[in-house]
């Protein structure tokens, strides 16, 4: 399914019936509809931060629902796509806390391959439709992935932005980790906590001080 060590870990859910079941739908509405992001992007996250690679894991809840923006990383676009909202007032907090220059795109591939999950709940969503697939299933999968984290033997930094986000933390009981919250980046919620919050800084000191090496927020390739 991914063509790294994310196989292994899921090999349960890969096998199983029910996602055999469950995929079938999701097959379904890509016949029937117009789904975001494009099929080939779906496990994007999974593939470009494969499981022993995972430092830091960024929960977002479904995908971009405009025509070209999603490609499987939460709050990430991809390139020649205007920069979305909540991805702006990340880039703001970003170089309010650590002087890191504002980004004119907005694609995350480069922090994927820094080690950082930008992992949906939900990896689809229909056109012009936001939060069109919650509860189809994706969310079976996409918890097994933050418990299977959790077990992680290296310690590994969760940011939780926003009240969904937030309702993943039930799953993080490893101490050796570290669980980031604040209100979401979203225009209407980042002057309530998010601004200010400095979770880039927060993550490198944490991962400098357990011996890892931090994470380049500022790499753009």
């Amino acid at each position: 399914m991914i063509g790294n060590d994310w196989d292994e870990k899921l090999k349960i859910i890969w096998e199983s019936e029910g996602f055999s079941k469950f995929m079938k739908v999701v097959e379904n509405e890509y016949a029937k509809k117009t789904i975001y992001p494009p099929k080939n992007y779906i496990f994007n996250a999974l593939k470009l931060t494969p499981y022993q690679n995972v430092k830091v894991v960024i929960v977002g809840q479904d995908p971009y629902h405009g025509e070209g923006e999603a490609h499987g990383l939460s709050f990430s676009v991809q390139k020649g796509i205007k920069v979305p909202p909540s991805l702006q007032n990340i880039y703001k907090e970003l170089h309010d806390d650590l002087n890191i220059p504002i980004r004119s795109d907005g694609d995350l591939t480069s922090w994927a391959k820094e080690g950082v999950l930008l992992l949906n709940a939900v990896l689809t969503v229909v056109k012009d439709t936001p939060a069109s697939h919650r509860n189809l299933g994706w969310e079976r999968l996409t918890d097994y992935i933050i418990k299977i984290l959790n077990l992680k033997e290296e310690p590994v930094v969760f940011i939780l932005w926003g009240n969904f986000a937030k309702e993943k933390a039930k799953f993080i009981t490893n101490p050796k980790h570290l669980v980031l919250t604040s209100p979401h980046p979203s225009p209407f919620s980042a002057r309530y906590g998010f601004f200010g919050s400095k979770p880039f800084s927060k993550t490198n000191a944490f991962l400098t001080q357990q011996g890892l090496t931090p994470i380049n927020w500022g790499r753009t390739e």
